[in-house]
């Protein structure tokens, strides 16, 4: 092994967990979504959750503070408070979980949460009832508990919104300011629980760029390509991450 840093990883795993941000950059950048679920599972497999999890989380949190003050003007802040108010219970339950499961465990329960948000996200099933203060706080806690677990909140808040009587503005305002607050929310609970490391820092410094990179790339070929066409290829992503960061497969892949 060569010394990395605070981090005694392989080059080989450095270079994987670049090549994976890149992908994880290009998916989100298009469509909005997949960021997560594309690198969780890999990088969970390759230095573990307690790791993989808080470096996203400082990864895309540098992305979010230009997008800030136009989704404030937009948003429906009361919505997106309410929200918040069930993130508030949901992000340190799983931030708990997190840290008190074992490793292995939590590899599992990952896959398992990214199977399940994907087949959500394939099914095109959205929420057409009437937004209220209950339903918001119960889809927030639910998403703050898969955020605070393994930042793979997104999926249940999309489906929610984009179902609701919002105008497609609002809505990408809404998520971009609630997933603000939502990761404000996990750098304290991670904090408080001691996952933000030098370590995580230090690997966040080399990933970060890639992630950026593919995520500008992205961006620039949602006008070009045809999103249905790439929303496949981000499920296909999606779910070849999955498989690859099964436990079960460690022997074989690994």
């Amino acid at each position: 092994m060569q010394e990395f840093l605070l981090l005694d990883l392989p080059v080989g795993t450095i270079l994987v967990l670049v090549v994976v941000a890149f992908v994880a950059g290009c998916a989100r950048g298009f469509s909005g979504f997949g960021g997560a679920l594309i690198f969780v599972p890999v990088a969970s497999s390759l230095v573990g959750a307690k790791l993989a999890v808080p470096l996203l989380l400082i990864v895309d949190l540098v992305l979010t503070p230009g997008l800030i003050p136009n989704a404030w003007r937009n948003a429906d802040r009361a919505n997106v408070g309410v929200m918040a108010l069930g993130a508030a219970v949901g992000v340190p339950t799983g931030t708990y979980l997190l840290t008190q499961l074992d490793g292995v465990v939590i590899r599992w329960a990952i896959v398992a949460i990214v199977v399940a948000l994907l087949a959500l996200l394939m099914s095109g099933w959205r929420y057409h009832g009437r937004p209220h203060a209950t339903m918001t706080a119960a889809v927030g806690m639910t998403s703050g508990l898969f955020s605070g677990a393994a930042q793979v909140g997104g999926p249940p808040v999309v489906a929610y919104w984009l179902g609701g009587a919002f105008l497609p503005q609002t809505v990408r305002a809404n998520i971009v300011l609630y997933f603000a607050i939502s990761s404000v929310l996990s750098i304290v609970s991670y904090l408080i629980a001691g996952l933000l490391t030098l370590e995580t820092v230090g690997l966040s410094l080399t990933i970060g760029p890639t992630f950026a990179l593919g995520l500008y790339i992205g961006s620039r070929l949602f006008s070009r390509a045809n999103e249905a066409t790439f929303r496949r290829i981000c499920y296909g992503l999606i779910a070849t991450a999955a498989i690859v960061g099964l436990p079960a497969l460690d022997g074989v892949l690994r």
